[in-house]
């Protein structure tokens, strides 16, 4: 396996990027309030992740798994999940043959900002059963290795609590 990095500018570092893909993970995202705006973040959470798919399929990819988020739905009234349904919508539109959507619950673990919400949050969401389950950065990353190792066309979403499992 050989990982490449870039760093810079999307816009710059996309064009760049060049090789033999296999598997490609998408982890990209960000929030409302560190974007600054809904037009900043629908840049990153949609418009960003679908480009980078697109140059992954360029390089040979057959298999993308990317993040998404629980509650992903591009007819939600939500903001948040509606743009995460509008990137899934978009990334399926670029007939993968393999395509894996992780939709995680509050995401657990350490951050270089700390975030108000998710400090208070994260303590609950262990509470909650099911799928609402927070779920830590390291198991999710742990399952999405997991379920690009496997072989299985078309798409595949899988939930928080599917997630947890693979993760462990």
């Amino acid at each position: 396996p050989h990982l490449e990095n870039p760093v810079g500018e999307p816009a710059e570092v996309l064009p760049r990027l060049s090789g033999r893909v296999d598997i490609a993970f998408c982890c990209l995202g960000t929030t409302i309030k560190k974007a600054g705006s809904e037009q900043a973040f629908r840049a990153v959470d949609l418009e960003l992740v679908v480009a980078f798919a697109k140059r992954a399929r360029e390089l040979g990819a057959r298999h993308l798994v990317a993040i998404s988020a629980l509650g992903a739905d591009p007819k939600s009234s939500i903001f948040y999940n509606r743009v995460k349904g509008e990137m899934e919508e978009a990334l399926r539109a670029q007939d993968w043959p393999q395509l894996t959507l992780c939709r995680p619950s509050l995401l657990l673990g350490d951050r270089v900002e700390p975030r108000l919400a998710e400090q208070l949050a994260g303590p609950l969401s262990k509470l909650i059963p099911g799928k609402y389950h927070g779920i830590e950065a390291c198991q999710l990353a742990r399952a999405m290795w997991r379920l690009a190792l496997e072989e299985q066309d078309g798409v595949r979403v899988v939930e928080s609590d599917e997630l947890r499992k693979l993760g462990k």
